[in-house]
């Protein structure tokens, strides 16, 4: 919006080619967010305090959750969706079609995260919206978004996929490619959602994706940084970094009220919306496998919970004291801050493993 606006008076004012960088905006974009959400997330607070917008606690989970975290209020999530849109909106190059599927599926999802967190404070249970109708949800969301990159992009490399460390291992999905990218963004979407159970758990490792992503999409954008590392070019996919700068801020600043202990809870109005968006960012820059590694501990989080459903189905025995692992660990005895602490680290080291994938090839 201010993005198109601007670069329409270059000629009357030459200063204004600044806004043409890329890196200036997506800077502009992370502070822009940030600033919205540190201006909106106290007052929101209140209100979601006073209107008791609570989330109900898991009454199976650590009797800490239930004693402590009891009447916090949720759906915090509105408040990043609120700074990365408006942020994106902006400062992104809105004739870009990129990210108009971004902001479909963040609004999307994180609408759909919303009437899951409403049922969830209404019937008082943590049970939500039914888990059929979610699964369908995210896939209908899914399905449109990889339609309009599909039919409405000029991504020549949509259909391929790229490993890392090797230069020529690419496999053309072909007809595979919808099943694929929808099990990507479901998939990503329900392990950021598992992950938010801690205070703070979640908000850091989504914000370490995104920013290594802002990077990724920026070289990947740029047929300069892409022929150095030897990784596909893809045009006018830089814009994307836009989209992550906004995601960054905007965690960024929701941080300073998830932090132990937690004044709001994200609760599936954020962690759907992300990690489905994060998900669309890597099938859009073709770093889907990367994702897998920068993210990690989302997906350590999701396999802890299918061992545990698969083990006990088939043995009556359950391999942790609790799923997610997060859950286990306080079982044990660790303190949540420790928990969430550590995570954080292994989440730090994952996102340096795969940014080395852009040169180690």
């Amino acid at each position: 919006m201010l993005y198109n606006f601007l670069t329409s008076l270059i000629e009357q004012y030459s200063f204004l080619n600044v806004f043409k960088y890329l890196t200036f905006r997506t800077g502009l974009s992370l502070m822009t967010s940030l600033i919205i959400v540190f201006l909106i997330g106290g007052p929101l607070i209140k209100i979601f305090s006073k209107k008791d917008i609570t989330g109900p606690i898991r009454q199976d989970g650590p009797i800490d959750h239930i004693v402590k975290k009891t009447g916090t209020p949720t759906m915090g999530g509105i408040i990043i969706i609120i700074g990365m849109l408006t942020s994106t909106l902006l400062w992104a190059d809105l004739t870009n079609i990129y990210i108009w599927s971004l902001i479909f599926i963040s609004f999307s999802l994180g609408l759909l995260g919303f009437l899951d967190d409403l049922l969830k404070i209404k019937h008082k249970n943590s049970i939500g919206l039914n888990s059929k109708l979610k699964f369908t949800g995210q896939l209908i969301i899914g399905f449109f978004t990889l339609m309009i990159i599909v039919n409405f992009t000029d991504h020549q490399f949509i259909d391929y996929l790229y490993f890392p460390f090797f230069k020529n291992l690419i496999i053309d999905l072909g007809i595979f490619f919808i099943p694929f990218g929808l099990f990507v963004i479901i998939g990503s979407s329900n392990a950021v959602n598992l992950t938010d159970g801690l205070d703070g758990l979640a908000t850091v490792p989504i914000m370490l994706v995104a920013l290594s992503f802002t990077l990724i999409s920026y070289v990947v954008g740029n047929a300069i940084f892409s022929d150095y590392l030897q990784i596909q070019f893809i045009p006018r996919v830089g814009e994307v970094s836009i989209f992550c700068g906004a995601i960054v801020g905007s965690c960024l600043g929701f941080l300073w009220y998830n932090a132990p202990p937690a004044k709001i809870f994200m609760g599936d109005t954020g962690s759907l919306s992300l990690g489905g968006s994060l998900a669309a960012v890597a099938i859009l820059v073709k770093h889907e496998i990367v994702l897998a590694i920068i993210g990690g501990l989302f997906v350590l989080e999701t396999v802890s919970v299918i061992i545990q459903v698969i083990s006990y189905k088939l043995t009556g025995k359950r391999v942790f004291m609790m799923a997610p692992i997060h859950h286990h660990f306080e079982k044990k005895g660790w303190a949540e801050s420790t928990i969430v602490i550590r995570f954080w680290i292994i989440a730090i080291i994952l996102a340096l493993i795969g940014l080395a994938t852009l040169k180690l090839r």
